[in-house]
C-alpha cells in the first residue's frame, strides 16, 4: 500500500505512555509505538512527533499545589523532554534514526528547535521529536503540535489517543455515543466537541490542516491511517 501523506505530525499524550500504570512509562507501549512509527517510515512517510507530559507532571491547580501556573507549565515542558528521550531510545533500539529538538535549550541531550534543521532531518528520513512544547507557558502540547505541524508543512496531524475517533459524547461514559467518520471544523465547534484545546484547534482550522483522531493503542492502526484506510475520525 502506498501512503496518502508524505509528511505527518503524530501527537501523542503523555498518559498514553503509562499503559496500565498510574505513573511513568510502560515499556511495552513505547516498544509498540516505536514499531508502528518505524513501519510508516519504511513506507517513505516523513514523521515528526510531539508528546505530552501528563504521565510525569500535569499542570495542577495552583491553589492546591502552591506552584504558580507559569512555573508549573515549565515543569510540564521538562516532562515532555523526558518522554521524548524515552521514545527516542525505543526508536533507536530498532534502528530508526531520530533527532530530539527542544524549544528550551539543553544542548547535552537535545538540539535546539530550528525549523529549517527539523525539515532537513525529515527529508533525510529521520524521525524528529519536538520536546518542551512551544517553550512558553500557558500553551498546551496540543498547541505545540499544531504549531510545529504548520511550521514544517505537515500534510496532517495524527492525534493518537486511546479511543477510536470523535464521538457525539464520551464513549467511556455514554453507551449510546456514536462515532463520526468525518466532520468539519465548524461542526466540531457548533457541537462543542473537544478535539483539542481551542488555540490548537483554531490554528489547524485557519491553516486548513486536517486532523485525524484515532486509537494509537491498536497495533497497525498508524499504518492503516497513513495508507488511507477509514480509521478514526477525520476533521477537515
Amino acid at each position: 500500500m502506498l501512503p496518502v501523506y508524505k509528511r505527518v505530525l503524530l501527537k501523542l499524550s503523555g498518559e498514553a505512555l503509562m499503559g496500565d500504570k498510574s505513573f511513568g512509562f510502560d515499556t511495552a507501549i513505547i516498544s509498540q509505538y516505536a514499531k508502528d512509527i518505524k513501519a510508516i517510515t519504511e513506507l517513505g512517510v516523513q514523521v515528526a512527533v510531539v508528546i505530552g507530559g501528563g504521565n510525569i507532571y500535569r499542570g495542577m491547580n495552583e491553589q492546591e499545589t502552591g506552584i504558580e501556573r507559569a512555573h508549573g507549565d515549565y515543569m510540564g515542558m521538562l516532562a515532555t523532554v523526558i518522554n521524548g528521550m524515552a521514545l527516542q531510545a525505543g526508536l533507536e533500539k530498532i534502528g530508526v534514526y531520530t533527532r530530539l529538538q527542544s524549544a528550551i535549550k539543553m544542548e547535552q541531550i537535545a538540539e535546539p528547535y530550528i525549523r529549517r534543521r527539523a525539515i532537513r532531518h525529515l527529508q533525510k528520513g529521520r524521525v524528529v521529536i519536538f520536546g518542551a512544547g512551544t517553550g512558553n507557558p500557558y500553551f498546551t502540547t496540543d498547541t505545540a503540535g499544531s504549531l510545529r505541524a504548520i511550521e514544517i508543512g505537515a500534510d496532517v496531524i495524527l492525534k493518537g489517543t486511546r479511543v477510536d475517533g470523535i464521538y457525539t459524547a464520551d464513549p467511556e461514559k455514554d453507551a449510546k455515543a456514536t462515532r463520526f467518520d468525518e466532520i468539519s471544523f465548524s461542526e466540531c465547534l457548533s457541537k462543542q466537541l473537544k478535539v483539542m484545546d481551542m488555540t490548537a484547534f483554531t490554528l489547524c482550522m485557519e491553516n486548513k490542516l486536517p486532523i485525524i483522531v484515532f486509537n494509537m493503542n491498536e497495533p497497525g492502526n498508524l499504518s492503516r491511517v497513513v495508507t488511507g484506510d477509514k480509521v478514526g475520525t477525520l476533521v477537515k
